[in-house]
């Protein structure tokens, strides 16, 4: 059985999207619960791949809206894992240090609605994710360009 990209995100959105958002009390002590490193991550790739797609697709309502959801995952994972004990660097210092222009480039490339400097500017913002990996020990998981839409049940052409 082949478990698609688009399942697996669709499972994480559904568990621990509104744990997070909700903040449930845990039965054993009153902890709050938020997601892993991993699981927020994973989100990240998930807005990674849509904000590609919908800017090639030239749609950039959408390509805005992915834009800020990676952003305010960015945030999130500095607010709530701002240090990792297998990193040398903090997440808390290597995320903002090292995403925050990227970010910046991508959004006015989406304002322009200028799908050349979206292009570069999307680029410049995977190779800030595979520095990002690579200065906090997680340099095996390397991250690219989408090569398709795992995402089938999802249009990324603008409504017209």
């Amino acid at each position: 059985m082949v478990i698609r990209p688009a399942i697996v995100a669709a499972f994480l959105m559904i568990v621990c999207l509104p744990a997070a958002s909700c903040r449930r009390e845990s039965a054993a002590g009153g902890e709050a619960y938020v997601p892993g490193l991993g699981e927020m991550m994973t989100l990240q790739q998930m807005r990674h791949v849509k904000l590609w797609l919908a800017g090639q697709a030239e749609n950039w309502e959408l390509a805005a809206y992915e834009l800020d959801e990676l952003g305010e995952g960015f945030d999130d994972i500095v607010k709530f894992h701002p240090t990792h004990k297998d990193s040398p660097v903090a997440p808390k210092d290597a995320i903002p240090r090292m995403v925050t222009e990227p970010i910046k480039e991508l959004r006015a490339a989406v304002d322009k609605k200028d799908a050349r400097a979206f292009a570069a500017a999307y680029d410049a913002l995977t190779t800030a994710c595979n520095n990002c990996h690579q200065a906090t020990n997680f340099g095996f998981n390397r991250v690219q360009k989408p090569s398709g839409n795992p995402y089938l049940n999802q249009l990324f052409a603008p409504a017209r």
